[in-house]
């Protein structure tokens, strides 16, 4: 038949052995899902940092941003905040080496002042006391201390008055490493004023020169209200 011979396949052809070699199959989204695994535990991560800190950034937002109109505060505010350095060196009176650290965990209220103790320096440890104790059951969220940027012993006469009530916490701190961490208004001195550090150990707020107690007992009562939250009586 014409044409028959056109299309048929050559049966005398030797066909292909069959093989059983084992070839790589690519794998897509393996590479895929391990950079989602790593994404998502980065997430996770700053997640928990995120909630960690939102007790924080939530009072102070509250206080510094949400209501202005009614928190007009007495003190200035330091913004933005400073940290207590953890390599500041402190020494007790007697000499012994103290950590930064372990003054965290509780609201600080701050006099700087040289150990000979001027009128001012007695003024602003008067002031310390009285106000602290006025704070009532919230009184065991602040702790007194007392910076001495020199090297001379403190009279004796002071040390037993402050020591009354609660005596504060005593420590030397070198004038020029404390300039790392405290510092006056322009044109004024460091003993001129108090400080308030919260107790993540972040300096905030700086007294007028002369403050007035009872104004100065509201910002300190505003951010006990802020930090209840979060904050609680003792290290």
């Amino acid at each position: 038949m014409s044409g028959s011979n056109s299309s048929a396949p050559d049966a005398r052809a030797t066909p292909e052995p069959v093989t059983f070699t084992v070839h790589s199959v690519p794998m897509p989204g393996v590479d895929g899902d391990a950079a989602r695994r790593t994404a998502l535990g980065r997430m996770k991560m700053l997640l928990v940092l995120a909630v960690c800190a939102a007790p924080v950034a939530a009072s102070y937002l509250s206080y510094f941003v949400i209501r202005p109109q009614t928190r007009n505060n007495y003190g200035e505010l330091i913004t933005p905040t400073r940290e207590l350095p953890g390599d500041l060196p402190m020494k007790t009176l007697s000499g012994e080496t103290v950590k930064p650290s372990s003054l965290r965990g509780q609201w600080l209220f701050i006099v700087v002042a040289d150990a000979a103790c001027d009128s001012l320096c007695e003024r602003h440890l008067y002031l310390q006391r009285q106000l602290r104790e006025t704070l009532g059951g919230e009184k065991g969220r602040v702790d007194k201390v007392w910076l001495i940027p020199d090297d001379g012993a403190p009279r004796p006469e002071v040390i037993q008055a402050i020591s009354v009530i609660d005596p504060p916490t005593v420590l030397r701190v070198p004038r020029a490493d404390l300039s790392r961490w405290l510092a006056p208004a322009r044109g004024r001195q460091l003993a001129e004023h108090l400080y308030i550090v919260d107790p993540m150990g972040q300096w905030m707020l700086r007294t007028p020169v002369e403050p007035d107690p009872s104004k100065l007992k509201r910002d300190i009562e505003r951010l006990l209200r802020a930090s209840a939250s979060w904050d609680q009586p003792g290290r």
